[in-house]
């Protein structure tokens, strides 16, 4: 019984040393002969991306609950972290649910306010720059 070609191929192929890529040639700079200018390149830090606080505002209609399960459903927070944020709203007026870039603060405010909407509730979600 032959090998299959394929096989016979690879053996061929993996007897064979592999082949060294050539060395890339090293280029001097030339000696400074004194009246060169140089110009140094200053590092820029970039600014990290202004960030936004998520807040939720507090209303006489929308129950604890939902507060707590919209927490929980768009901020990942475990029960008694949504519970604490859900108390201070209401306690307070206004509570932080989380803080993001300005896209996902925004698309969180809309994630909020839809689902507020579709149950019937009248809560308010608002993003602001965090100072």
């Amino acid at each position: 019984m032959q090998p299959h070609p394929r096989v016979a191929r690879m053996k061929i192929m993996a007897t064979k040393p592999p082949s060294s890529p050539p060395a890339p040639a090293v280029h001097r700079p030339a000696p400074d002969d004194g009246g060169s200018v140089v110009l140094e390149r200053r590092a820029q830090k970039a600014k990290p991306p202004q960030m936004y606080q998520v807040l939720m505002l507090n209303d006489d209609y929308t129950p604890m609950e939902f507060v707590i399960v919209v927490l929980q459903e768009f901020f990942s927070k475990d029960r008694e972290t949504a519970t604490q944020i859900m108390l201070k709203i209401h306690l307070d007026g206004k509570g932080v649910c989380g803080v993001y870039s300005r896209d996902i603060a925004a698309t969180k405010v809309d994630q909020v306010l839809d689902a507020a909407h579709q149950a019937g509730h009248p809560l308010q979600c608002i993003s602001e720059p965090v100072e």
